[in-house]
């Protein structure tokens, strides 16, 4: 996913509306990725770095507005509703869960489009630049608030954890020694390199699972050092 084209979450178990969606999509520069199940989508949102999510009612495990009502629990990312059903009370249930915009069956690829447009253009739709944040993948950092977000969630990191983030963030894949870990973010020389890198990598893979990662991102070249992946 990059950080410049904005990203959409398509969550839809109707192959064709999905296909003809992520085209209409791509077709206009957007990043589009496509989930069947409301349980993957939960998962995927976690992780972060998704603008907009176009969510079916209708998925065969968990409802729309059952995932919408999960999702507001961590993620404000804005929602719009797919559904077949066009009752009056269906979409205020929809808007009242927490969902941005509501399109009923059958659609318009092109206006359905132009609404994803309409959410990008209004303040707060996603993490960007213009408010102090640089998206990384998964992560997004604030380098002058001396922040780092994993997902939706802002870690609570002590000024050291930030420090070896933030340079493992600034060459993402590269593998970094613990010597050079210390350089970036220690103003004094510790008993033990490797000790004291070593431990605030544990206390920072602690903080990841508790953040909602799936997988260590973190990753041990043995004798060498260590790498972020994104």
């Amino acid at each position: 996913m990059s950080a410049q084209s904005p990203c959409v979450l398509v969550v839809e178990d109707e192959a064709a509306i999905a296909d003809t969606v992520l085209y209409a999509l791509r077709s206009e520069g957007y990043g589009a990725r496509h989930c069947v199940l409301g349980r993957q989508a939960l998962e995927q949102l976690r992780e972060g770095g998704f603008d907009v999510v176009v969510l079916d009612v209708g998925l065969p495990d968990l409802n729309g507005f059952e995932v919408c009502r999960s999702l507001r629990r961590f993620s404000q990312v804005p929602v719009i509703f797919l559904t077949a059903r066009n009752d009056e009370i269906d979409r205020v249930l929809g808007l009242e869960l927490g969902a941005d915009d509501y399109m009923a069956k059958p659609f318009s690829p092109r206006e359905l489009v132009a609404r994803v447009r309409a959410r990008l253009r209004r303040p707060g739709s996603s993490l960007s630049a213009s408010d102090g944040w640089q998206q990384q993948g998964a992560f997004a950092i604030d380098r002058e608030g001396r922040r780092i977000r994993f997902g939706p969630t802002v870690l609570e990191l002590t000024r050291y954890e930030y420090a070896l983030l933030a340079a493992l963030l600034q060459r993402p894949g590269a593998i970094l020694s613990r010597a050079q870990l210390m350089d970036r973010g220690w103003d004094h020389e510790a008993d033990s390199a490797d000790r004291t890198i070593d431990t605030h990598v544990k206390t920072l893979r602690a903080k990841l699972r508790a953040a909602g990662a799936q997988r260590d991102p973190i990753r041990t070249h043995r004798g060498v050092g260590y790498a972020l992946e994104i």
